[in-house]
């Protein structure tokens, strides 16, 4: 992956607050990748980390990374998360993980959504990704 995408952070759009560990704005020029709302299911099938959002969330964003690079991209060219929590004080949790695979200098716009529950009882979480690429 030879080329980069022109990706545009606006974190402080004129009248609005800044956000705290988000942009309020990203923008690029490229190829949208759109990747499915992931969970924390590994390559088995198998949940892992029953009962703790921070497994959770490393599942995940490693579920993330993978359909990420198979369309060519990483986590430098994601503009968009949005996080579906079934309670959203596991937030502090998924943000630590999310910074171990972001620059946290240049963060992805983001949504939480507190969720009354997703397709199955033990998922505490599910997220998904926009990206562009080159």
């Amino acid at each position: 992956m030879n080329e980069k995408a022109e990706i545009t952070h606006i974190p402080e759009p004129e009248g609005v607050v800044p956000g705290n560990g988000y942009t309020n704005v990203v923008t690029g020029t490229g190829r949208l990748v759109a990747v499915a709302g992931q969970i924390a299911l590994d390559s088995d099938g198998k949940l892992v980390g029953e009962g703790d959002p921070e497994a959770q969330a490393r599942q995940i964003f490693e579920n993330l990374r993978r359909c990420l690079a198979a369309a060519g991209v990483g986590f430098d060219e994601v503009i968009k998360l949005t996080y579906f929590l079934t309670d959203i004080a596991y937030l502090p949790a998924v943000r630590k993980v999310r910074d171990e695979f972001v620059d946290i200098s240049r963060p992805p716009a983001s949504s939480a959504v507190q969720v009354a529950g997703l397709f199955r009882p033990d998922l505490l979480l599910e997220i998904e990704a926009f990206a562009v690429a080159p």
